[in-house]
């Protein structure tokens, strides 16, 4: 537990969840920097407080939580490189949570979530990591890929720098594999397969896996309609 202090923004617009979840945060040492009640204020308050991670519901007034996502995220004035945003739901295949995914959120929680999972996710997510089940994963992108345009989600990546490996990587990764289930399959270390997955993200300039999920199923590489053959 050494190291600089994670530090947290919560956002909802109920506040008796901010308050909650920011009791347990504050009793796990994690530090909460600030609390928002809309996007809006969400936005102001990463512009402020340069936090590790936020807590982002997706259905607020003013600026919903997809669209505050993206501003956090992107490379405007409002953009933060450093900052993770961990959206917040009652619904865990809910399609704002795919847009929300593609705007570069790197996993879900949803509210009823336990204190232990909450601290967890949040530290987890802080550490590089995507907090998503390979299966949920698999099951969201598959139910939303392709059912709608997304022109902002910047994640239509040229695939033609990625070596045959990497792509076959990929491939596996979006049908919901962990690193060990890819190295498993490959015949890999588990070493060899994170150092693949590291240059897949680099190169594709992606945040994490779960955007290299959601472009697999929108560059085409994977369809929805089902993995790739195992042979």
């Amino acid at each position: 537990m050494n190291g600089p202090a994670l530090r947290a923004v919560i956002a909802d617009d109920q506040a008796l969840v901010r308050t909650g979840f920011g009791m347990i945060l504050a009793a796990d040492g994690i530090e909460v920097t600030a609390e928002a009640a809309d996007g809006a204020e969400a936005v102001d308050a990463v512009r402020r407080t340069r936090p590790d991670v936020v807590l982002m519901d997706i259905r607020m007034p003013r600026m919903d939580g997809i669209e505050a996502t993206r501003r956090i995220l992107g490379s405007g004035p409002d953009g933060s490189e450093d900052t993770r945003v961990i959206i917040l739901t009652t619904y865990d295949l809910d399609h704002y949570v795919y847009a929300a995914l593609t705007a570069g959120a790197s996993g879900f929680l949803l509210k009823d979530v336990t204190p232990e999972h909450l601290v967890a996710a949040v530290r987890l997510v802080r550490s590089g990591d995507a907090l998503l089940a390979p299966t949920i994963t698999r099951r969201l992108i598959e139910r939303f890929a392709h059912r709608q345009e997304s022109p902002r989600t910047g994640l239509h990546r040229d695939l033609s720098g990625l070596t045959p490996r990497e792509l076959e990587v990929l491939r596996l990764l979006a049908t919901g594999l962990s690193n060990a289930e890819l190295a498993d399959r490959l015949f890999l270390s588990p070493t060899t397969v994170k150092t693949h997955v590291g240059r897949i993200l680099s190169k594709l300039d992606l945040r994490d896996r779960v955007q290299a999920v959601v472009l697999a199923y929108e560059s085409g590489l994977i369809s929805p309609q089902g993995p790739p053959g195992t042979g």
